[in-house]
C-alpha cells in the first residue's frame, strides 16, 4: 500500500464502494482483530467482504428497503464494521447509537429516526433496547449478534446473526457492482449528537462527508509520517462520529489492520500487545496516561525521577525552538534511557496520537513531545465529518492550535469570531429538524458554533465554544474550557466546571481525584470517607492549594476564587456527561446551581 496516491479516495463515490476496492485489493490479508481466550484471532478482508453481502442479504429479505433507517447498538467488535457496511450496501442507513443509552434516549432515536430495524450485539444491551422497540411505531425486527434469551416477541421479530447470514450466498461482485451507484449526496448514516444541551438530534452524514475526511486525513499521513501497513487500535465508542470516522472508514481508505480493543480497563495492555502505528484518541485518556507515566516514575527512584524532569525540561525547549547546545548531550542520553522505554509502552512503532472530541491542554501535548511521542490535536464536529482540522508536523506543530483545515474546505470567520465552514464535509442537515438546519447552514456555510481564528501559518485556533462563554459583570469573555482543562491537569483534581456568568468572578464545582483522595488520607491517618473528607478543613485547604497553583497562570478574569466539591464523580451514567466525555453544563447546573449560586455570598 506504500506509496499509493490520494487521488484514489477521491474517485470512490461512496464508503460502500471504498470498502469493496479495499477487500478486492487486500484479499486473504487480515482485517479485523479480536481477543478471544486470550489471544488474538483475525478477519481478513475476502472473510470481511462476504459477511457484507450476505448480512446485506438477509436485511433485504427482511424488508429493508432504499433509505430505511437501521439502529445499531453494538461495543467496538468486528460486527460493527459488517453490519454498518451491510446496512449501507443494502441500501439502507445507519444510525449508530451508544451502548451507553438509556431505554428513553433509545426510544427518542428509534420515533426520531423511524429506524425500521435494530441490531444489538449483546443480551445485556438487548434487554434495553428491547424495551425502546415494544414502544417504538415503526421498528419491528431486531438482530442479535450474540443470541438473545426472549421470553414472548409479540409483534416484535428477533432473528439471530449467524442463522441469518449462514443462509445467504455471499456475492461480492454483485454488490460491489450495486454499490457504485450510491452518490456521494445519498444518506450514509444518521449520527446523533451527544446532547451537551438537551435532546439528541440527527445529523445526517451524506457519503461526500465521509469521503472527504477520509482522504484529508490520508493526506496527513502520506505526506507528513509515509503511508504504509497501518495498525489502528479502536477503543473510543464507534457510535461517535470521531471514532466512526477515524477509527473505521479511515483505516479501510488506507486498506489498514484494525484491532478492537478489549476496553478501557485493559487499554495500555491491549496498546502494548497490538504495537498501533495510529491511535484516534480523546483529551481525557491523555490526562490519565499522563498522570499513570509519572507515578509510575515517582516509584522508581531518583535516577528515573531526574531523566523525566531533565526531558520534560528539554523537551519543552524543543517544543518553542530547538534544544540548547549545552542540553545536547543530555538529549542524546535521554533517547537511550527514558524514551524508548517510554514509547515501548505505547507498542514501539506510533507515529502519531491524534486528539479530538474535545480542546486538548497544550501542556498535555507538549509532555507527549517530550516524552517523543507526536500527539496531533484535530478539530470537527459530527455536522463537519466530523474531521475539519489537525496539527501537521510538516506545518509545525503548536498545541494551542488544532492545524491547518483539511484540504478542499473554506473557512471564514464572522464577524463575532465564529468559525464557518463550507465543503463537502458539511452535513445534509438535522433529521426532521428544518428549524435547527436553517439556523446550522446559512448559504451552504457551517456555522459551528465555535469561536476561532487562522494564525499566521494558517492554523486554525478553537478559543471556546460560542454558546459557552462566561461574560461576566464587567462585560469580560472568559473561556470556561480552558480553565477547566488546566484544574484538572492538578493530581487533586479529577474534573472540574466553572461558572461565573454576569457574576464578578468564576467559581468552581470540583471532583476530587480518587486515588489522590485515597493516598492523602492514609498520609493523614483519617478515613478515607467522602462525607467526612468535605468536612475536613486539611482536606479542603490541599484542594484549595490546587486550585491556587493554577490561578497563578491565569488572568484576573480566569481565576477561580471559590470552589464547592460535587457529591459523586461527573460520569455518562448519572448524565452529567456525554458519552464523548463532554461534561453536560445544563445538567450540572441543575443539580449544583444553588450550591454554586452560594458561593458568591
Amino acid at each position: 500500500m506504500a506509496g499509493r496516491s490520494r487521488t484514489e479516495l477521491e474517485s470512490f463515490p461512496n464508503v460502500v464502494t471504498m470498502f469493496f476496492r479495499r477487500a478486492r485489493e487486500k484479499g486473504d490479508a487480515p482485517f479485523l482483530w479480536r481477543k478471544a481466550d486470550g489471544a488474538w484471532t483475525s478477519m481478513s478482508w475476502r472473510e470481511a467482504a462476504e459477511q457484507v453481502t450476505q448480512m446485506a442479504s438477509a436485511l433485504k429479505r427482511l424488508g429493508l428497503k432504499p433509505g430505511d433507517r437501521v439502529m445499531l447498538v453494538s461495543e467496538n467488535r468486528p460486527e460493527f464494521c459488517i453490519a454498518d457496511h451491510a446496512i449501507m450496501a443494502a441500501g439502507g442507513v445507519t444510525v449508530p447509537t451508544y451502548t451507553t443509552n438509556t431505554e428513553r434516549d433509545h426510544a427518542h432515536i428509534l420515533e426520531d429516526s423511524r429506524a425500521r430495524m435494530a441490531i444489538v450485539s449483546t443480551q445485556k444491551l438487548a434487554t434495553t433496547v428491547t424495551r425502546a422497540v415494544f414502544n417504538s411505531s415503526h421498528c419491528r425486527e431486531i438482530i442479535g449478534i450474540e443470541p438473545m434469551r426472549i421470553g414472548q416477541g409479540g409483534d416484535v421479530n428477533f432473528h439471530d446473526w449467524t442463522s441469518l447470514m449462514s443462509g445467504e450466498t455471499p456475492d461480492i461482485d454483485g454488490y460491489e457492482a450495486s454499490a457504485a451507484k450510491i452518490g456521494r449526496e445519498d444518506l450514509a448514516c444518521l449520527i446523533y449528537t451527544s446532547g451537551t444541551g438537551g435532546a439528541p438530534r440527527g445529523v445526517m452524514q451524506p457519503h461526500r462527508a465521509l469521503i472527504h475526511n477520509c482522504e484529508g486525513a490520508t493526506a496527513i499521513i502520506s505526506e507528513d509520517f509515509g503511508w504504509d501497513d497501518e495498525i489502528f487500535l479502536s477503543f473510543l465508542p464507534l457510535s461517535h462520529a470521531y471514532e466512526h470516522t477515524g477509527g473505521q472508514f479511515f483505516p479501510i481508505g488506507l486498506g489498514a489492520q484494525i484491532y478492537y480493543a478489549e476496553g478501557l480497563d485493559k487499554l495500555a495492555a491491549n496498546i502494548e500487545e497490538v504495537g498501533p502505528t495510529i491511535m484516534v484518541v480523546v483529551p481525557r485518556l491523555f490526562e490519565v496516561l499522563r498522570m499513570r507515566v509519572l507515578k509510575s516514575i515517582e516509584k522508581q527512584g531518583k535516577v528515573p525521577n531526574y531523566l523525566m524532569r531533565r526531558a520534560l525540561e528539554i523537551g519543552e525547549k524543543d517544543y518553542y525552538g530547538k534544544v540548547p547546545l549545552k542540553d545536547r548531550p543530555a538529549d542524546m542520553l535521554l533517547n537511550v534511557m527514558l524514551r524508548p522505554k517510554i514509547r515501548k509502552r505505547f507498542g514501539g512503532r506510533l507515529k502519531a496520537m491524534v486528539s479530538g472530541g474535545a480542546p486538548l491542554n497544550p501542556e498535555i501535548g507538549i509532555f507527549f513531545h517530550s516524552l517523543g511521542l507526536t500527539l496531533l490535536q484535530g478539530y470537527g464536529q459530527t455536522e463537519s465529518g466530523p474531521i475539519a482540522a489537525c496539527n501537521r508536523p510538516s506545518v509545525g506543530l503548536k498545541m494551542d492550535t488544532v492545524g491547518p483545515p483539511l484540504k478542499n474546505i473554506e473557512v471564514k470567520i464572522a464577524e463575532d469570531g465564529e468559525l464557518l465552514l463550507k465543503g463537502d464535509l458539511v452535513m445534509l442537515g438535522y433529521w426532521r429538524n428544518e428549524e435547527d438546519t436553517a439556523k446550522a447552514l446559512v448559504d451552504g456555510w457551517l456555522h459551528t458554533g465555535d469561536i476561532g481564528h487562522l494564525d499566521e501559518k494558517g492554523r486554525l485556533a478553537i478559543t471556546d465554544r460560542k454558546k459557552d462563554i462566561i461574560v461576566n459583570d464587567k462585560g469580560d469573555n472568559v473561556a470556561p474550557q480552558r480553565v477547566e482543562g488546566m484544574l484538572t491537569l492538578e493530581p487533586e483534581i479529577l474534573q472540574a466546571m466553572v461558572a461565573g456568568d454576569k457574576r464578578p468572578y468564576l467559581v468552581g464545582l470540583i471532583v476530587p481525584d480518587a486515588e489522590w483522595t485515597r493516598e492523602w488520607a492514609a498520609a493523614n491517618g483519617v478515613p478515607n470517607d467522602d462525607v467526612a473528607l468535605k468536612e475536613n478543613p486539611d482536606y479542603l485547604k490541599a484542594i484549595s492549594a490546587a486550585v491556587d497553583r493554577v490561578n497563578k497562570d491565569l488572568a484576573a478574569v480566569e481565576k477561580v476564587r471559590r470552589v464547592t466539591l460535587a457529591d459523586e464523580p461527573f460520569t455518562v451514567e448519572n448524565g452529567q456527561m456525554t458519552p464523548s466525555l463532554k461534561i453536560r453544563r445544563h445538567v450540572l447546573k441543575a443539580s449544583y446551581g444553588e450550591r454554586m449560586d452560594a458561593l458568591y455570598k
